[in-house]
């Protein structure tokens, strides 16, 4: 049986992302003429040459790119294993981590957190950010889970998503703006409104349906952020369209009024989670069973 030698696959790994044995060199603190020997050791045992040798760069054989893509694989896999038995090991406690983009309402990400507590003994990391960010976290392990108000593209065939909620969208005001309820949707004709950032489908949703309805209005902001949002809502600097469990703890504390439903708009709320080898048993239950009741 032929042995691999992972301090070999190592160097090769780190050569091929670096592009040159003097780069690897210095982020391995090695020097290059053993570095070059230890190279030319794993191709050896290979039987084949890994790279093309070129004078300003190394460029990988069709076996190098094989060798290096099962190289990825197992490297990943050390390193998830690692976390997984950390996390484990402090506290006693499992570390959930949790992704959720600035325009998916609080109230969800809370709901998540609250079920993952009721599910195990854990702690929870929560990162904000942009979609593609934080889907390239979830992709190479660096969260457990991630909520999103669209599902992910086909670049990321590795993420695995559902839908979690499906919610009405209202328009909502500062006081001032009451009136606005009275032959609503036609009163929102030229108001100014505060809007998510055209990047979302909800936005696309919402201009989609004031074209159909023949209804011009006054955009004066967008945010992707909903706190954001809110905020320029409760102001009085424009109308605002939000998802209803949103509004609801507005309206009650009697900040916003709710001027009327947009029929046929919705915000969906996506909850998703990346292929693991080792899975964290709270995440796994998350995804499981979470929906919003």
């Amino acid at each position: 049986m032929q042995w691999l030698n992972y301090h070999h696959l190592q160097y090769f790994y780190i050569i091929a992302q670096e592009g040159s044995i003097a780069k690897a060199s210095a982020k391995l603190n090695i020097g290059q003429p053993s570095l070059s020997t230890q190279l030319k050791q794993l191709e050896d045992s290979l039987g084949r040459p890994l790279f093309e040798r070129s004078k300003q760069r190394l460029y990988l054989t069709e076996a190098g790119k094989i060798a290096f893509e099962y190289a990825d694989q197992v490297f990943r896999l050390g390193g998830e294993m690692l976390e997984a038995l950390e996390e484990r090991m402090q506290n006693n406690r499992i570390h959930v981590q949790i992704g959720a983009l600035d325009s998916v309402p609080k109230h969800i990400t809370k709901e998540v957190i609250l079920k993952a507590y009721a599910s195990g003994n854990c702690m929870v990391s929560v990162l904000e950010g942009s979609g593609d960010r934080l889907l390239r976290d979830l992709s190479a392990h660096g969260l457990d889970l991630l909520l999103s108000n669209y599902p992910p593209s086909v670049d990321f065939q590795t993420v695995y998503a559902k839908s979690v909620a499906k919610l009405d969208v209202i328009v909502c005001a500062h006081a001032k703006f009451k009136h606005l309820k009275k032959s609503f949707p036609k009163s929102l004709e030229g108001q100014p409104f505060v809007f998510p950032t055209i990047h979302s489908k909800l936005r696309r949703d919402i201009d989609h349906y004031f074209s159909v309805n023949n209804i011009k209005v006054d955009c004066v902001a967008e945010t992707q952020d909903t706190s954001l949002q809110n905020l320029l809502g409760t102001e009085g600097v424009g109308l605002i369209p939000i998802a209803d469990i949103t509004a609801d703890e507005l309206i009650k504390e009697k900040k916003l009024v709710a001027l009327g439903k947009l029929k046929g708009v919705y915000e969906e709320i996506w909850l998703m989670s990346a292929n693991r080898k080792i899975e964290n048993p709270i995440a796994a239950k998350l995804m499981k069973e979470f929906t919003l009741d």
